[in-house]
């Protein structure tokens, strides 16, 4: 028994929320390790009850526990009460499944969401006994390796990690377990770590930081280029083409413990057509992919049954625009024959795909909380940044909660969008006021909570040559919204500290020359930087000035057509030529209507990767004026047309 057990089970009276740290979900797996075996363990840099609900790692947890040749345990971040115990008994980091100290693993595997959570990813290696920095790791070392969105640029990091995976990783980890099983067969002696290095830099979809060398001039980027031949000039994704082949998670975990997202969450599309110019997440998950409407209603059901819940999520980036969402809504809430019904929460609602039809079915169970996201406050605004949501698409979906029997909606916003104006910024506050006179028809007290986040630019999206706004005029802004809203009943201001903002910028589209940056505000203490009593930007200023480094020039200015971005070595399948468009077409405040609707605008999702849209229908939003266009199967289907008219060489959806 290599647990660590009989010296942790002491502590856990000396921390909060000990349950943090025991296991023993329903769900859970105490997987049988042997010699021949990978073992990974996956860690999220945050604490138990933000990490364990991450369907990311509860799916790569289970598909590698079904393999013979793979075994996978979980960790999460310690709190700061639990380290300091740790740390001054000599004990490391540690699986939450047998409590195995996490350097006898064969792999750490981090889900990277987050920027702020760098310094906890130095923290969790450092605590797990492996050097922080990859080049100092000898053969006996765990690999280190990355995966989630922040690894669309994992450049900051790249010091710290032995391996990054671009894009899903349901197939990918099966060929990576192949190799690094093969390694360690040989004893971990076959041409030493660089040689297993090398051969993962093989895989598609595999990024090794130390395979390639980065050339400067000056401030600028030059090149990332491959230190040997049979090393790929880019890195491609890596996409799963259809969902239904993966139904995981298949055993949610059950906490044992309050976690957020405390309930079942059954992914129901993966992608998004929609082309936020803002959203990472919509550009690099392309293409859509949606699971078929009979499989989300099993997925639902039995785990429904065996976790116990009584409400479920239908998780994806814009669930409202799933095929046939109001009728699969309306099974799972009549699915309990005795009992209550089943609370549906769908997150990630579009108004203008928000009708009476979902609300009506949302009502007949306990209502959860309605968030919508319009992002600006003006028609104009929501042009730049292509959310072609009007007015009267918000406030029908607004009367329609209200007349349903909510009482309470969120509305979520960014400030700091290019070419925003103090009209832009005010018209916020008038669409709240304007929901919440709406509200006053059906109920006495009607609430909105406005929630403003300032706007960080991210790779592989239009907007990732603007510059960002500067910590002062995100103040400003929202000094101007608390101002005007101060005087409204019904309306409530939450906003981002904007220091944060900035520092989330500054990761977001750093390069390598971070790397040490990110150490030193991780030695100086600097560890969740993600919660706001913790976070501390004068570790970062200070960090910055040390290194020789300028935080305005990492931030704030604009980038140009011609700039080596630290992450063009790097694929999420988009042409580049297709997002400096997009970014031109912002600053001229043109739409571009939803591709699933009209002819393919080529943006290389799609053709890139010899798969299209899988969609359980073809039925287009309401609204807007139409043409023509086909769907999957070739037939005619209406086209909302807003703005910038398709290539006319474009063919079938998805083509």
């Amino acid at each position: 028994m290599n647990g660590l057990w009989p010296q942790l089970e002491p502590l856990l009276a000396k921390v909060a929320k000990p349950a943090r740290y025991i296991g023993l979900e329903d769900g859970a797996q105490r997987p049988d390790h042997a010699p021949h075996k990978v073992a990974w363990l996956l860690a999220y840099p945050d604490t138990y009850e933000i990490g364990l609900p991450n369907q990311g790692l509860q799916i790569l947890y289970e598909i590698l526990n079904e393999r013979p040749d793979a075994v996978a345990e979980r960790t999460y971040a310690p709190w700061v009460d639990l380290e300091e115990l740790l740390r001054a008994r000599g004990l490391p980091l540690f699986s939450l499944d047998t409590h195995r100290p996490a350097c006898d693993f064969d792999v750490i595997g981090f889900n990277l969401s987050a920027e702020l959570t760098y310094t906890n990813l130095l923290n969790m290696v450092d605590l797990a006994g492996v050097p922080v920095r990859a080049a100092d790791r000898r053969p006996e070392h765990p690999l280190i390796a990355a995966g989630g969105h922040c690894t669309y640029n994992p450049e900051p990091v790249a010091d710290f990690l032995d391996f990054v995976v671009l894009g899903d990783g349901e197939e990918i980890v099966a060929e990576i377990t192949e190799v690094i099983g093969a390694w360690k067969a040989s004893g971990r002696t076959d041409g030493s770590r660089e040689h297993v290095l090398r051969e993962l830099a093989h895989v598609s979809g595999v990024y090794v930081p130390s395979m390639y060398e980065c050339s400067y001039d000056g401030a600028d980027l030059v090149a990332v280029t491959p230190r040997h031949p049979d090393v790929p000039d880019r890195v491609e994704k890596r996409t799963v083409p259809d969902l239904a082949d993966f139904p995981y998670p298949k055993r949610q975990l059950v906490p044992l413990t309050e976690v957020v997202h405390d309930r079942l969450n059954v992914e129901v599309f993966r992608g998004c057509t929609r082309g936020c110019r803002f959203c990472q997440a919509g550009m690099i998950t392309r293409p859509v992919r949606e699971r078929p409407a009979e499989q989300v209603r099993t997925m639902v059901a039995e785990g429904l049954r065996r976790t116990g819940y009584d409400e479920v999520a239908l998780t994806s980036l814009s669930t409202a625009d799933y095929s046939g969402i109001e009728a699969l809504v309306g099974d799972i809430v009549r699915s309990t024959d005795d009992g209550p019904p089943v609370s549906v929460s769908l997150p990630s609602l579009r108004v203008d795909a928000f009708g009476v039809g979902i609300a009506t079915q949302l009502q007949r169970a306990r209502r959860t909380g309605l968030t919508f996201a319009p992002e600006a406050g003006t028609w104009r605004m929501r042009q730049v940044i292509n959310k072609l949501i009007r007015e009267e698409d918000l406030y029908s979906a607004i009367d329609a909660a209200y007349a349903n029997g909510w009482r309470r909606v969120k509305l979520y916003f960014l400030t700091g969008l290019p070419t925003e104006t103090d009209d832009d910024t005010l018209g916020i506050a008038e669409l709240a006021r304007n929901c919440v006179e709406l509200g006053k028809a059906h109920t006495k007290s009607p609430s909105v909570t406005v929630s403003v986040g300032g706007f960080v630019p991210k790779p592989f999206t239009p907007f990732q040559w603007f510059g960002q706004n500067t910590v002062t005029e995100l103040r400003r802004k929202i000094n101007l919204l608390r101002d005007d809203t101060r005087r409204n009943q019904g309306v409530q201001l939450k906003w981002h500290d904007p220091k944060a903002t900035q520092i989330e910028g500054l990761a977001s589209r750093g390069d390598r020359r971070l790397g040490p940056v990110i150490e030193e505000v991780w030695r100086r203490g600097g560890t969740f930087q993600e919660w706001s009593e913790k976070f501390d930007l004068e570790l970062w200023v200070e960090a910055m000035a040390h290194h020789g480094l300028d935080l305005d020039w990492y931030v704030h200015r604009h980038r140009s057509e011609q700039e080596v971005l630290p992450w063009d070595h790097l694929s999420a399948g988009l042409h580049k030529d297709f997002l400096w468009q997009e970014w031109r077409d912002a600053l001229a405040e043109v739409g571009l209507p939803d591709c699933r609707w009209t002819p393919c605008y080529d943006c290389g999702a799609c053709t890139g990767y010899s798969i299209e849209h899988i969609v359980a229908s073809a039925t287009p939003p309401a609204g807007g004026s139409q043409g023509t266009g086909q769907d999957l199967s070739g037939r005619s289907v209406p086209v909302t047309l807003l703005g910038r008219a398709p290539e006319p060489a474009g063919s079938a959806v998805g083509s």
